[in-house]
């Protein structure tokens, strides 16, 4: 194809809050030009937009209400098939299930049916919109990780799967002064190791598991910080937020624990700590494991799906083995030993910039699209 591919892509969110909206960001910023030509429907009106068209690229806003409001569901699907007639894309890639339900019926409506792929950035567990989504109308299902793919392929109607893994930029580290300040202004006392987890606060998350584990630290002598980033983006889990707030008050670690709440950006935070943790219970992927690692920060994973790809156990980061994911013995032996945090942070560093660099997804990202188009060709 000598003219760029053109890919319109659907969103459903309009804020960066999670990693799946990251990882479009981190696309859109990184994508060849000359190659893909992308233009960006959300579901709702919010700062994402802006920040896509600061970036030179067209952004387009639907104001679609919830999926069970028929009346407004039927109009965002036309509004859209209107969008594809006007832009005849290529392709049209809907990011979440939740956009499939729109972005395909649209599709269908404007004769463009074949021409549909969708992002799964979870590992399907027979959710009802994973299956109504895989139902509709699919040219090729993309995924985050093998995990996720694997789930997916197990789904009725088998689609055939394609796999591009989340990138992040490389970034300078910041220096000792500026992590110092950002302890201090996160009250952490001088000296003490910093142990953190990233994302939003939901019991899948399992930031409970890093606040267990900071009370056998201390038991067993070891004073760290816990340093707890994130919230509850759209009010996903209720009541998390204060179960969490609660056991740290059960367990007398209320000097030793910081909640950030919702922040724009974690580097800052990743940067202060001496281990990241990601506790999460079959994680997709686990983007913020990227993010520490491109920083020199080691990582202690849940050794199940996507941390899997990521991490090499013992010597890029640390996989905990067990449905209760108990960490605290792994972080002792990082927390006691400097120069064992500084070898797996080096070569996890290392690795990230060998495989995950933003640059290394998005050209796996175009080649993707442009073979499944080729194949599409040539049938």
């Amino acid at each position: 194809m000598s003219r760029p591919l053109k890919v319109v892509v659907v969103a459903p969110w309009a804020e960066r809050l999670g990693g799946a909206e990251n990882m479009l960001w981190t696309l859109l910023k990184h994508v060849d030009r000359g190659r893909v030509k992308l233009v960006v429907v959300f579901l709702e009106p919010g700062l994402f937009a802006d920040e896509v068209r600061q970036l030179g690229l067209h952004a387009e806003v639907l104001s679609a209400d919830r999926l069970r409001n028929v009346r407004s569901y039927v109009r965002a699907v036309r509004v859209l098939a209107a969008i594809l007639r006007r832009e005849r894309p290529d392709l049209l890639l809907n990011w979440f299930p939740k956009t499939q339900l729109y972005g395909a019926p649209a599709a269908v409506l404007a004769g463009m049916g074949e021409r549909v792929v969708w992002w799964q950035h979870g590992i399907p567990k027979g959710h009802w919109l994973d299956r109504l989504a895989t139902l509709l109308p699919t040219r090729a299902i993309g995924c985050s990780s093998r995990h996720s793919a694997e789930a997916q392929a197990r789904l009725w109607p088998h689609r055939q799967t394609l796999v591009v893994c989340p990138g992040v930029e490389l970034v300078d580290p910041p220096g000792p002064e500026e992590v110092a300040q950002v302890r201090s202004q996160l009250g952490v006392p001088s000296g003490r190791p910093v142990v953190g987890i990233v994302g939003r606060l939901q019991p899948w998350k399992r930031q409970h598991h890093l606040i267990r584990a900071l009370a056998e630290l201390r038991n067993e002598g070891i004073d760290a910080h816990g340093l707890i980033v994130g919230g509850n983006a759209w009010n996903l889990s209720p009541g998390y937020e204060e179960r969490l707030h609660r056991l740290v008050d059960e367990l007398g670690l209320r000097d030793s624990v910081t909640f950030t709440g919702q922040v724009p950006d974690a580097t800052p935070y990743i940067a202060a700590m001496d281990v990241l943790v990601n506790a999460s219970e079959h994680e997709p992927f686990g983007i913020v494991l990227l993010e520490a690692l491109a920083l020199g920060v080691p990582v202690v994973a849940a050794a199940s799906a996507g941390p899997t790809e990521i991490v090499e156990d013992g010597v890029s980061g640390f996989l905990v083995t067990g449905s209760d994911f108990k960490p605290a013995s792994v972080l002792g032996r990082l927390l006691a030993h400097a120069d064992l945090r500084d070898r797996v942070g080096r070569e996890g560093q290392r690795q990230v910039v060998e495989k995950f660099a933003a640059g290394r997804m998005a050209d796996q990202f175009e080649n993707a699209l442009s073979t499944l188009l080729a194949g599409e060709a040539k049938a």
